[in-house]
């Protein structure tokens, strides 16, 4: 009998829970996402990609808790290029941006799908503390582009202590307001770590998903370390190494050690405030080095397409979903990032994005892709050009054509021209479609742009850059 009344019992119990309404699981909290941009540091100057006389333990532990990435890109040879390309998520010469922003070289345009506009619309805060370096007004700023929150400067470099490009050219804001000389005397690096912190706790505090751009400007010059500023405002110039007293490796070894050590900071406020698995963590850089960093296997620097001035580091860690240690030889653009965090939000990746959410590929849910990028700049008025198809690279270097495997010959050494025409005559179309649909674009945006659709407009490739890279 009891045993009847028990087998009913049950029966019930079950025809009661499937008659229940079904309560939809709580989604999953969106991750955080805090970027971590570099500004002109070399492939080689991390410790995690060969550096021996840097030490960078905090930046190099985001590849031990999750990958490093071996074949990525930045999306241009100086600042303003790649920086245009995060933010849009594009190919930055759609706006004519194949130069640093200033004199003829237009602010970035403003389009309303910006990583950070798309963020925001959907519920994050939203903050850029550093460089900005894609326009000099408010109305070209960081907050009409997206961003809640702004502090930094608006410009190519300033003095790391004085935070102006001379007496003149004071550059520290907050928002759509200048703060100078506010913090005068203080370290640029560590005021830029300092807000980034700030930020991220008050919107801890407020329970608001975030996305924070940590743009430092380390370790571009001027190179002036930690400790050691300028004897008066504005002093704090390039420096070349033909001049006298001129800088040094160590100077520049402090500034990046500098840099490592605030992003250490920020992963102990993540830690702190119980954010660490929730939240989206990248380093990587703009462009590569200046004379006094370490390119590695790399040939030449910054303001070209060879290896040298594109290639760049990026580390990026997601607890719970990129396993810890892992090292991907896919191949990325800094363009593919704004993709991939608008896509980890919940958001909708516009369909006219250049780049690809990559973390399919990192989370190994999906098979590495092949890719086919593309670089052009006129940066000092020297004509350049390239395409990355697979292992192969197709570098136009003024007059001079060069057909690398770069699978091979990571240090572009071994020209296979002679040896590989058939590659030579399959890549070099490619770049010329490419230039034809960006120019079309361009002219589209800036009509009135002289020389715009013509290989690149004239003010963004046949002009020689604003000083201040």
């Amino acid at each position: 009998m009891m045993r009847c009344v028990n087998s009913i019992l049950i029966v019930c119990i079950v025809l009661a829970l499937a008659a229940a309404p079904v309560r939809p699981q709580a989604p999953a909290a969106r991750p955080n996402v805090v970027l971590i941009m570099s500004d002109d540091m070399g492939y080689a100057d991390l410790s995690s990609y060969g550096a021996t006389d840097v030490k960078t333990p905090n930046i190099d532990g985001l590849g031990r808790d999750g990958v490093r990435m071996t074949d990525f890109y930045a999306n241009g040879v100086l600042c303003s290029p790649t920086r245009a390309a995060l933010i849009n998520g594009r190919y930055q010469q759609r706006y004519l941006i194949d130069n640093v922003v200033g004199g003829a070289t237009p602010p970035l345009k403003i389009t309303g799908t910006s990583l950070p506009q798309l963020l925001k619309n959907s519920g994050y805060a939203t903050g850029l503390v550093g460089k900005w370096h894609l326009g000099n007004t408010v109305d070209t700023g960081p907050r009409a582009h997206g961003f809640e929150y702004f502090f930094g400067f608006l410009g190519s470099h300033i003095d790391f202590y004085h935070h102006n490009r001379g007496p003149m050219a004071p550059d520290l804001w907050e928002n759509d307001a200048s703060i100078y000389p506010q913090f005068d005397g203080e370290y640029m690096t560590d005021l830029i770590t300092d807000r980034s912190i700030r930020f991220i706790e008050q919107n801890a505090a407020a329970r608001r998903p975030f996305f924070v751009d940590v743009a430092y400007n380390a370790p571009h010059w001027p190179y002036q370390a930690p400790g050691k500023p300028s004897p008066a405002p504005g002093t704090g110039a390039q420096q070349l190494p033909q001049q006298d007293n001129t800088a040094t490796r160590a100077d520049y070894v402090a500034m990046v050690e500098a840099v490592d050590q605030g992003v250490g900071k920020i992963l102990q406020t993540l830690q702190r405030l119980g954010l660490t698995n929730n939240t989206i963590v990248i380093f990587t850089n703009d462009n590569g080095g200046e004379w006094l960093s370490n390119g590695g296997p790399l040939f030449n620097r910054k303001w070209t397409v060879w290896e040298g001035g594109i290639r760049v580091p990026a580390l990026i860690k997601w607890p719970g979903h990129i396993q810890p240690g892992g090292v991907s030889d896919q191949v990325g653009i800094t363009m593919d990032l704004s993709a991939s965090i608008v896509a980890a939000a919940g958001a909708t990746v516009p369909s006219n994005y250049d780049g690809i959410n990559l973390f399919p590929i990192l989370e190994r849910r999906t098979p590495a892709v092949e890719r086919t990028l593309y670089w052009r700049t006129n940066a000092g008025n020297r004509n350049m050009r390239a395409v990355r198809s697979g292992d192969w690279k197709l570098v136009v270097d003024a007059n001079h054509l060069f057909v690398f495997n770069l699978r091979q010959d990571v240090g572009e050494r071994k020209d296979l021209t002679y040896q590989r025409t058939d590659m030579a005559n399959r890549l070099r179309p490619l770049i010329t479609r490419w230039e034809q649909e960006m120019d079309a674009e361009a002219r589209i945006h800036f009509p009135d742009a002289a020389g715009a659709g013509q290989g690149g407009a004239r003010g963004a490739r046949g002009a020689a850059p604003a000083r201040g890279q």
